[in-house]
């Protein structure tokens, strides 16, 4: 018989862990907010909602948290039945209310209220909280309860609350809620409790409230019915509830819409799809036909093409065209929002393509730009100049005006302005080395993100950044990998590149170089396919540099270094110059050149830290350190590991500050200052050493280092010259004061042995 500690009660799973749980059970990882809602964070139901959601056809109805069937049902099914049926009945008018609390379901007719909820709370279906309110431990309950009911008890709940209610807009939405007769009056109700709830600030509720108008419209009134629709599409576009539009959008094209109505509904549902563009071809196809004469409508189509063709498609060239015939018709009927987001498309896309014009067509598009209330900040010129800020390294300008804007985004604006509001400022902290305030507001637009049920991509690419300058390597790599994923699945060709760029460069920091190779090739790739020019936006070349140093490919660092250093001065970003010449002096090291490198280093160091960037100073100042260990100058090594150790320090760069203040091992590389011919091999070298040491064969190595055979046999040669050695035993003699390695963080040596 189990004894009480035979039972394990395992706490709830974060939305973060239900997204990684989704991942690994090859569920879309955009559903994991509402899948974390609907279990509770229980892995079990999780799983169960998560193929069921996968598999349903139809959008989800407003009257309901989730469409479910199957597994997931049944499990909500057996978890209420541990409840009695009086409890069950008093639950059901929890889930229909908006805000539910004891006080409120007493009144509306159930006497026994507290006892009922005192028991579901013991049998762990709800928790009271300490104002009252009742809250389900997993979304698919109230789901379940409001599935199962029929239409009397449904009814009957909702007219209840209706007489009891303080807000009249909730009692609006329960009168039209306990009807399915549509009446005109009720549905003009509904529409002004939708226009009071935007003025609240309550984006979804306004938008639940709109569809709902339009479906409380008499089917005589079918002008009022289709306006309804199109402005309910356009208010869950604004919510991003993409369910609603969705729902809002079906029910109006099956209609006698007019083309306008038809290209504005297609429009809203475009809009809440987030980085997932791939496969709604044929929604931009309609657009585009029912736009046909109306050039307000196909400037606003045009548009939506041109983030369609940079996201889903990876062409900018194509996008930019998009923008620009966007722009021209947009001006030619005075659409001034219109033409300024079409011109901040051109302007990022001038950026991308290294083009001079990118801030004059800037500054015309924030000319343009139309203040509004609430605030639309995603895509806007107002955005976009802030991230051209974070690009050039002005961080203390991007970030004051950042935190200008993100008290009335908050209070007023859409939750994708947020998310993207406190992604940027994730990234210009990370990059500017405020490493717990990079972590938290990361961590808050994931948060956001699963909530909306958009995909996670973009800010686990945030995280990964945060991760990696204040939190941990191994953690970011997980966020970058997950971020990978998930644009992958979005077909978001932007943020598969960044994310990728993420993994490879926290891959290098760490030491695991081979990998970090084989994925910057990737982002190198990915940068060439999308014609990506401006080397400011993502810093891949000074990191795929330093990887292929540390693979003992110099002449191939030193092209990529020469191709990107003109276009760098040529465009002004000065501090890209500086990642080069990091990477260009650790070139100068490996070719033996080490009192140039060093010289170098130290000038990149100081200017690093005159640009306000204390990680990429102490990065430089670690090359330094192993540049003067290989000088044999031991205490000029340590001196600039203690001055990057005192900058880690200062910005809680915890990660990179265990880097460069852990005890050396007895298992790590040989010491220069002690070395002999040792110190001649470069970190490639002696990883392939350390191989063929252990009885690696040529071929083992080969597949361990991502290298061809050929480049071992030749890369074998070298190190048997270097150490005057002609035997894999005499190789082995010669390493065996030194019995393993620790791959450095750079790309030659580790810091320096006491």
């Amino acid at each position: 018989v189990p004894s009480e500690a035979d039972v394990l009660f395992v706490p709830p799973l974060h939305a973060d862990e239900i997204a990684e749980l989704l991942i690994h059970h090859r569920l879309p990882s955009r559903m994991a907010g509402r899948i974390h809602k609907a279990s509770g964070g229980n892995p079990r139901l999780a799983l169960a909602v998560g193929r069921s959601l996968a598999d349903a056809r139809t959008p989800v109805h407003h009257a309901e948290a989730l469409s479910l069937s199957g597994r997931a049902r049944d499990l909500a099914r057996q978890l209420l039945g541990a409840a009695s049926p009086t409890v069950r009945g008093t639950l059901l008018l929890a889930a229909l209310a908006l805000r539910p609390t004891a006080s409120l379901i007493r009144r509306a007719g159930r006497p026994t209220a507290e006892a009922d909820l005192a028991a579901a709370e013991r049998a762990n279906l709800i928790s009271l909280k300490e104002d009252g309110t009742v809250a389900f431990t997993a979304g698919v309950l109230p789901s379940t309860l409001v599935h199962d009911a029929c239409w009397t008890e449904r009814s009957d709940g909702h007219a209840a609350l209706a007489q009891v209610v303080d807000d009249p807009v909730e009692a609006v939405r329960h009168r039209a809620l306990a009807t399915d007769v549509p009446d005109e009056q009720l549905a003009a109700e509904v529409a002004a409790a939708a226009d009071t709830a935007r003025s609240r600030g309550n984006s979804a509720l306004a938008a639940e409230l709109a569809l709902l108008a339009a479906e409380s419209t008499p089917v005589r009134q079918s002008g009022q019915r289709l306006a309804r629709l199109v402005e309910a599409a356009e208010e869950a576009a604004r919510a991003a509830r993409a369910d609603l539009a969705m729902r809002a959008a079906t029910d109006l094209l099956a209609r006698d819409a007019a083309p306008a109505d038809r290209v504005r509904a297609r429009l809203a549902v475009l809009d809440t799809a987030g980085q997932g563009l791939s496969g709604l071809d044929e929604i931009y196809v309609h657009a585009m036909e029912d736009s046909e004469g109306d050039t307000a409508l196909r400037a606003a189509v045009q548009l939506r093409l041109a983030v369609k063709y940079v996201l889903a498609d990876g062409d900018p060239v194509r996008s930019r065209a998009a923008a620009v015939e966007s722009a021209a018709l947009a001006g030619s009927v005075g659409d001034r929002k219109t033409a300024a987001r079409a011109l901040t498309v051109q302007a990022r896309m001038d950026r991308v393509l290294g083009s001079p014009e990118a801030e004059r067509v800037l500054a015309e598009a924030r000319a343009l730009e139309v203040f509004e209330r609430p605030p639309g900040i995603r895509n806007a010129a107002q955005i976009l100049t802030i991230r051209h800020a974070l690009f050039d390294d002005r961080l203390t300008d991007a970030r004051d005006q950042l935190n200008a804007l993100l008290p009335l985004v908050e209070r007023r604006g859409p939750v994708e302005d947020a998310i993207e509001l406190f992604r940027t400022l994730a990234e210009i902290e990370a990059r500017q080395g405020q490493s717990a305030a990079a972590l938290a507001h990361a961590g808050r637009s994931l948060a956001l993100t699963l909530e909306a049920g958009l995909s996670p991509g973009p800010a686990w690419y945030a995280l990964a950044l945060a991760e990696t300058a204040g939190g941990s390597f191994a953690r970011a790599a997980s966020y970058a990998r997950r971020s990978a994923q998930a644009s992958e699945e979005e077909g978001d060709h932007v943020f598969l590149t960044r994310s990728l760029y993420a993994l490879g460069r926290v891959q290098l920091i760490a030491g695991d170089v081979a990998n970090a190779l084989e994925t910057l090739r990737r982002v190198q790739a990915g940068e060439h396919a999308q014609s990506t020019v401006d080397p400011s936006m993502l810093r891949w070349h000074e990191e795929l540099a330093e990887a292929l140093l540390a693979n003992d490919a110099p002449e191939e660092a030193a092209a990529l270094l020469a191709d990107v250093r003109p276009v760098a001065e040529r465009l002004g970003r000065a501090t890209v110059l500086l990642g080069c010449d990091r990477a260009y002096a650790l070139y100068l090291a490996a070719g033996g050149k080490s009192d140039e490198a060093a010289e170098l280093l130290t000038r990149t160091a100081d200017r690093f830290a005159v640009a306000g960037l204390p990680l990429e100073r102490g990065r430089a100042l670690i090359a330094l350190a192993r540049v003067e260990r290989r000088r044999r100058r031991r205490s000029a090594a340590q001196q600039a590991l203690q001055a990057a150790a005192t900058d880690f320090e200062r910005a809680g760069a915890l990660p990179w500050l265990a880097l460069v203040t852990e005890p050396p091992s007895r298992t790590t590389e040989p010491d220069p200052a002690r070395g002999g011919a040792l110190s001649s091999l470069t970190e490639a070298e002696l990883r392939l050493a350390l191989l063929v040491r252990q009885g690696a064969s040529n071929q083992e190595a080969a597949a361990k280092l991502y290298l061809s055979v050929k480049t071992v046999e030749a890369r074998l040669t070298r190190i048997y010259q270097k150490l005057d050695v002609r035997s894999r035993a005499q190789l082995a003699t010669a390493l065996n004061a030194w019995p393993g390695h620790r791959p450095a963080l750079d790309t030659t040596d580790g810091p320096p042995a006491d």
